[in-house]
């Protein structure tokens, strides 16, 4: 269960961060910043990989790992 568990975060936040870049790269390149949309969504974006990121280095991980290591009793 575990196992699954962790494949999916990780997938999750891969997916997470490659799309605020793909959504990045085509503002950029198709030059339509003007687009309120596009806007909203890189900004939400963009928040969401904050998120990502300081759960992975941030006190999130190491609380989860804290936890994990009084369950298992080591």
């Amino acid at each position: 269960m575990k196992d699954w568990k962790v494949i999916y975060q990780y997938a999750l936040a891969a997916i997470i961060v490659l799309a605020f870049f793909a959504v990045l790269l085509v503002m950029i390149f198709q030059n339509i910043s003007d687009n309120p949309v596009m806007n909203v969504m890189v900004g939400t974006l963009g928040t969401i990989t904050v998120m990502v990121a300081s759960y992975f280095y941030g006190s999130s991980k190491g609380s989860s790992d804290k936890n994990e290591m009084i369950k298992n009793g080591k």
